[in-house]
């Protein structure tokens, strides 16, 4: 299996997967995201393992973006999985969004339920 799969599981079966393995998962998925919305517009950051501008709109040039979302891994794979939605994760407090772009909404999930990537890698 690969490190995204391997990480859905876990999550579905309440463990916490091992730490490579997550950081593997959300490094496949931030790239997954920047490949299926392309831009820069808005920043993800999933700390503290990357981050990706994404979303198409107008460029970012210097300090800090003014549309920025920002989760922890675990919070990021289930949104990438599609194990909850955005507005759930934002209304319960599991992100942070600024900015009137901040909403990844249209562009997830990035997996089918199996764990296999809905764009290339």
């Amino acid at each position: 299996m690969n490190a995204v799969a391997d990480a859905i599981a876990a999550i579905d079966a309440g463990e916490v997967p091992d730490k490579e393995t997550l950081k593997a998962a959300v490094r496949v998925l931030l790239k997954a995201l920047a490949d299926k919305a392309p831009g820069h517009t808005v920043e993800v950051r999933v700390p503290p393992y990357g981050a990706v501008q994404c979303v198409a709109g107008p460029r970012h040039r210097r300090g800090t973006p003014p549309n920025v979302i920002e989760c922890q891994p675990l919070v990021f794979v289930a949104l990438a999985a599609g194990r909850t939605s955005f507005a759930e994760a934002a209304a319960a407090g599991k992100l942070a969004a600024s900015g009137q772009r901040a909403d990844l909404t249209e562009h997830l999930p990035l997996t089918t339920p199996e764990g296999e990537l809905l764009v290339d890698e």
